[in-house]
């Protein structure tokens, strides 16, 4: 989402009845039967035949804070409201379960300072992504809480909208931010504060102790120059990563460094950037620019972002959040087996992974780098 946006004007609001639609969504396992074969890089035990459920580990339920706002979800509304008292309204959307909204709540808004800024700078309305209260949108415009998430694109939770006092998108932040980069995130999007420039060099000056000082290598990635509309048949996807980055060295160093997310990863082309280089690069369309304008016309705004195009160019999804092992394999595998053509909604892709490969024996745990699908304590690699 490029730029600065207006829910009012936000083309996709005008087909949120087809995207939100219940029966416009097919069976997701029904697919993942056919798809899915399941073959393991371990030496399973004789029990592995018994085909006895697999656990599911790792979901955490939250508890919201009481200075959340309590709304009548009239966002126009709670935008004049908070812009009254000198606040911005930040819409949250959540999930039961979902480990990496509690990480939210319970690493980011446990440090007082961001508690503060939060409550004092910013109305936060929680909105469950599966919700059926209605929403009264900005344009009066009423939707349900998951029909108004899937017209918003929202695929990953916890996901940050937060709004300035003219009713605008000034930022979005797609899944979880550890608390440094949130710490950067609100202190460019409050009141008062200068954000007329870009986040992503914003929040490139945060705190980068301990970082790598280069980038990450993998022997997957493309030498340059980057010509990014060369079609080899597989899909695109494009690194954007940066040096003395935390959360790049997460990515290559614990996530990637497991064969369940490696070997999905060695099925697409591959390509890494810098997203601060000056590195000339030919964007998947064909025109000639570099890393740096390449990034920022994407609004690349936190390192590591990874970028999926389909072999036409567009743009198919992308990671930009700090994820773990089991939703980082998932989000390659959603683009390989190109399964955003008849299912759109990724969480629901998601959860019916997760079943499939249950109702196989094998356990899921959706929080663990190093055992995100197992069996009997040994890590269980699923092509």
């Amino acid at each position: 989402m490029a730029g600065k946006n207006c829910l009012i004007s936000d083309p996709r609001l005008m087909n949120v009845d087809l995207i939100g639609s219940e029966s416009a969504i097919k069976p997701v396992a029904a697919l993942l039967a056919g798809l899915l074969t399941l073959n393991v890089l371990v030496n399973l035990p004789a029990s592995a035949d018994s085909q006895s459920p697999g656990a599911f580990l790792g979901a955490m339920d939250t508890e919201h804070p009481g200075w959340f706002k309590e709304s009548f979800l009239d966002f126009e509304e709670d935008i004049d409201e908070a812009a009254a008292e000198g606040r911005r309204l930040v819409l949250y959307f959540w999930q039961t379960g979902c480990p990496y909204c509690n990480a939210l709540i319970e690493h980011n808004f446990a440090q007082r300072d961001i508690a503060e800024t939060m409550q004092s700078d910013f109305d936060l309305v929680a909105v469950n992504m599966w919700g059926d209260r209605e929403v009264v949108q900005v344009g009066g415009r009423t939707f349900t809480e998951k029909a108004l998430a899937a017209a918003l694109r929202v695929n990953y939770t916890p996901t940050l909208l937060f709004f300035d006092e003219a009713r605008q998108i000034i930022l979005r932040l797609n899944g979880y931010y550890p608390p440094d980069a949130f710490r950067a995130a609100v202190a460019w999007a409050r009141n008062g504060a200068d954000n007329s420039g870009n986040f992503s060099e914003y929040l490139s000056k945060a705190e980068k102790h301990g970082a790598n000082p280069q980038l990450n290598p993998q022997p997957f990635f493309e030498a340059g120059p980057h010509d990014l509309s060369f079609d080899d048949g597989r899909p695109l996807a494009v690194y954007f990563e940066q040096r003395h980055c935390r959360q790049c060295d997460t990515l290559h160093q614990k996530v990637l460094n497991h064969k369940i997310a490696k070997t999905q990863a060695e099925k697409m082309r591959s390509v890494q950037i810098d997203l601060w280089s000056d590195t000339p690069v030919t964007t998947p369309d064909g025109r000639a620019t570099t890393a740096r304008a390449f990034a920022r016309e994407l609004n690349i705004q936190f390192a590591p972002t990874i970028v999926f195009f389909d072999r036409t160019g567009q743009e198919v999804m992308r990671l930009d959040g700090a994820f773990r092992t089991f939703h980082t394999q998932a989000i390659f595998r959603y683009v390989n087996d190109k399964a955003y053509l008849e299912h759109p909604n990724f969480q629901r892709y998601l959860g019916a992974l997760a079943d499939h490969w249950r109702e196989n024996g094998l356990d899921v745990d959706i929080w663990s780098y190093d055992l995100p699908v197992s069996q009997n304590g040994k890590a269980v690699v699923v092509y």
